[in-house]
Parts: structure tokens; C-alpha cells; sequence
């Protein structure tokens, strides 16, 4: 890189990362709560085969896997408002990106719970818990430290996937790289330093997810000792 690019480089960082600290991780952070919320709901309602619902579970899971994201941001964000639906270009990031990673966590969720042995449900009711009591108490804090790895993953995946609100106006890191590039015609060396701090940002969440590993599993090990010592 010559001169000019460098300098480019080292004025233009600021302007990226604010953006990121700004509303690329608010965004994340948006989407993924919201995600959880509607992933453990279908999730336990497949689990419980509750009828109809698991069928509109199941329904949801259909559509938002099989269509691509970013068409779901343009059906929202452009094409609402042709039947009289606007909506703010944050909150339909937020809404649409969140709805579709729900449908994949959902699943994940789904499998953690299906993963706990059916014998811990069967003695919580012995011991005169109801189910909302054994899924409270016994099965949900299993299967949560089960699903823990995938789901980081797909936070880390969501923070990736956020760059795709750039399309819809959201002034996030890409959106904000691309109005630099347009100012200074240096799209090699700005894309690449988008792609670093995209990539500084996972490397956190990748730390995290490691340290929240090695926590469950220290956890588990004493669990495991004290059962040993009872027997």
C-alpha cells in the first residue's frame, strides 16, 4: 500500500470502530435477546408436542431456514411499507435478524432439552414437582449448559451477519466503511480494516465463549465429585 492508503487507514479507524461500539454490538445484543426469547418458546413447545403450536413451530422453523437473510430484510424494510408497514431501519435489523436466528437456536435449544434423560423427568414428578417446576429446576439448567457452545456460536455468527443491515441504510461499520470508500477510493484498505475489527470483535466472543466453557465444565467435574461422595 502506498502512502496515501496508509493514512487513509490510520484516519478512517475511528470512524469505523465508533459505529461498532455504537450500534453494531447494540444491535447484537438486541437481536440476540430477542432471539432467545422466541428460540426457547418454540423450543419448549416442541418439546411438550403441544398440538397446533408445535405445528406453527415447526411452520416458522420451515420459513425463516429456508429463506435468506437478507431477503427477509428487504421484504420487511422495503416492502411493508407497500401495504402501509414502516418501520425504523434499526428495528427492523433488529426484528428480522433476531426472528431469523431463532429458527436455528430454536433447534438447538430443542435438542438440548430432548438430550436430558427422560428418567430426571419421571423422578421430579415422584417427588411431587410439577412440569413447570422440573423444566425449571432440572431440564432447562441441563440443557442450557448443553446448548452453551452452539449458541455462542451463533451469537458470534449474528455479529458477523448485522454488516448485512448496511442494506437497508442502518449506519453500522459496513455501511459507515462504504461512505469513506466513496470519499477516498480506497476500497482494498478500508474493506480490510473493517474486516480486522469484525474480526477483533469475534475474537472477544470467542475468548468469552472458551472462558464460559471451562466454567461449565469445572462446574459439571465438582457436580460429579459430590455425586460420588453422596454414594
Amino acid at each position: 500500500m502506498d502512502a496515501h492508503a496508509w493514512q487513509v487507514f490510520a484516519q478512517s479507524f475511528d470512524d469505523i470502530l465508533i459505529p461498532g461500539l455504537c450500534m453494531t454490538i447494540p444491535l447484537t445484543i438486541a437481536a440476540f435477546s430477542l432471539c432467545m426469547v422466541v428460540a426457547l418458546l418454540l423450543a419448549m413447545v416442541q418439546y411438550a408436542k403441544v398440538p397446533g403450536l408445535r405445528q406453527f413451530a415447526r411452520f416458522y422453523i420451515w420459513i425463516f431456514r429456508g429463506t435468506p437473510l437478507l431477503v427477509q430484510l428487504f421484504i420487511v424494510y422495503y416492502g411493508l411499507p407497500r401495504v402501509g408497514i414502516v418501520i425504523h431501519e434499526v428495528v427492523a435489523a433488529i426484528a428480522v435478524i433476531g426472528l431469523n436466528y431463532a429458527a436455528y437456536c430454536a433447534e438447538t435449544i430443542r435438542a438440548a432439552l430432548e438430550s436430558v434423560p427422560v428418567g430426571q423427568v419421571e423422578a421430579g414428578y415422584c417427588t411431587g414437582l410439577s412440569y413447570i417446576q422440573i423444566m425449571r429446576r432440572i431440564v432447562l439448567p441441563q440443557a442450557m449448559k448443553t446448548a452453551f457452545p452452539p449458541l455462542s456460536n451463533s451469537l458470534i455468527s449474528m455479529l458477523k451477519d448485522t454488516s448485512l443491515a448496511a442494506n437497508i441504510t442502518v449506519m453500522e461499520m459496513l455501511q459507515k466503511t462504504k461512505q469513506i470508500v466513496a470519499r477516498t477510493y480506497e476500497p482494498l484498505v478500508l474493506y480490510i480494516e473493517v474486516g480486522l475489527i469484525y474480526l477483533a470483535f469475534s475474537t472477544i466472543l470467542t475468548w468469552l465463549q472458551g472462558r464460559g466453557e471451562r466454567r461449565l465444565s469445572t462446574h459439571r467435574v465438582k457436580r460429579r465429585r459430590n455425586e460420588n461422595a453422596d454414594a
